[in-house]
């Protein structure tokens, strides 16, 4: 009932983007730019300098700029494609332009970016825009995890702060209390969401699995499940779920405030997680370190793409905007207004080290993350991405309600992602 509420919402906002429109001057262009991360602070911010920077350099010309909400995006971008009124500025997270791209909606860049001359040498993330041989788009933002504590309750505990699994979950589980003796857990070792859509639920459980050598794929989209690697992954995730070492069925945004409200000792989250503790009753107790996971955890964020199917002349004119957003100027000031890591590896980073303390930290994990070519979405499961992690979460949930050997669990999502592919 929910997916239809979605379907319906999204035609209707599809409806209004489709029909509205700007009155114009003789001969002025107007580009339709569709993002839910217009309201977002930092990076809202930042794509309205970009914005900006475009109208300025297209004197007439402007950029209709339209905000839907992430849980309808996917429905309303497909619903205007398949109408025939893309907008004309494609934004797309990571894990859903592959099905745009299958269907043949997205422009191959390859060519505008020889022609600009743009240098994507080291760009991270931007292997994830390779679609069948074609780069369909520039990654945005690859992130790399950050790790937080609480300072505090690792020194009660009389525990360091962990530099490798094994430390990890001997301190989850000696941060672990009951504090008043009712018999009910007050405090927690570590944080996950395990209410959430499955993408999340699956990022949740990925440092756990890469920290071991475990991989969903190999490079040419092999499934690999079912190996020793995995097995164990597995059992690290269910062994942290069961022995509750985490709180059980609260969303991201719960969990988060536990640990910036001091009921989390350690928290493994993408960089916005630095905002949050900034804002929690505990944030003199809370300090950032590095990642104990090798590989640490990297996210494929979001994408920019071009429509395949509109005028050249206003393809010139999007492919203005990419060069602005990817150009090194841009690619510091997002690095310091949205406090994250851009994939450009020679943007200015002066402003942003000196603002943000722990921005090294995060440039260590991004860095490393891409080095290693770590990613939730799995080679040769892009476009199947959706049903891929809801087996995932599926079986995993299995395997903790159930008690089910980690072996078996390996087993059987490897003989399931194998009839996907």
């Amino acid at each position: 009932m929910k997916r239809i509420k979605d379907r319906i919402a999204a035609a209707t906002v599809a409806g209004l983007l489709a029909g509205f429109a700007l009155p114009q001057t003789a001969g002025a262009e107007t580009l339709k730019f569709v993002s839910w991360q217009k309201d977002e602070r930092g990076i809202g911010d930042w794509w309205g300098t970009v914005i900006k920077e475009w109208e300025a350099k297209h004197p007439g010309d402007t950029i209709e700029w339209t905000k839907v909400e992430r849980n309808a995006y996917a429905d309303t971008m497909t619903t205007l494609f398949a109408g025939g009124t893309p907008p004309d500025i494609v934004h797309l997270a990571s894990f859903e332009f592959q099905t745009f791209a299958n269907n043949g909606w997205l422009e191959d860049l390859g060519p505008w970016i020889e022609k600009a001359g743009l240098d994507l040498n080291g760009w991270s993330g931007q292997n994830t825009c390779q679609f069948q041989g074609t780069t369909v788009c520039v990654m945005m933002l690859y992130y790399g995890v950050i790790f937080g504590y609480n300072e505090d309750m690792l020194k009660q505990a009389g525990v360091a702060v962990p530099k490798n699994y094994e430390e990890f979950l001997a301190a989850a589980r000696a941060t672990t209390k009951d504090l008043n003796g009712d018999g009910i857990l007050d405090q927690f070792g570590t944080g996950h969401e395990t209410r959430g859509g499955s993408g999340q639920y699956l990022a949740e459980m990925a440092s756990y699995l890469f920290d071991t050598g475990a991989r969903f794929t190999d490079a040419e989209g092999n499934v690999t499940i079912d190996t020793p690697e995995m097995v164990e992954g597995l059992k690290r995730w269910k062994t942290v779920v069961t022995e509750n070492l985490t709180p059980r069925d609260l969303s991201a945004g719960e969990v988060r405030k536990l640990f910036a409200d001091g009921k989390i000792a350690l928290k493994i989250d993408g960089p916005w997680i630095y905002q949050i503790m900034q804002d929690g009753t505990a944030k003199d107790k809370l300090k950032l370190a590095s990642v104990p996971f090798d590989p640490p955890l990297g996210g494929s964020s979001n994408v920019l793409a071009m429509p395949s199917e509109i005028p050249d002349e206003k393809k010139q004119l999007v492919w203005d905007f990419i060069a602005i957003a990817t150009s090194h100027k841009f690619q510091g000031s997002f690095a310091t207004m949205a406090a994250s890591t851009p994939p450009d590896p020679n943007a200015d980073l002066t402003e942003a080290k000196a603002k943000l303390p722990h921005f090294e930290l995060m440039l260590e994990s991004q860095r490393a993350a891409a080095k290693n070519r770590i990613d939730r979405i799995p080679v040769g499961l892009e476009v199947q991405f959706n049903e891929f992690s809801k087996m995932v979460q599926e079986e995993a949930q299995r395997m903790i309600i159930e008690d089910l050997d980690p072996a078996v669990v390996a087993k059987t999502m490897q003989e399931k992602a194998e009839a996907l592919n």
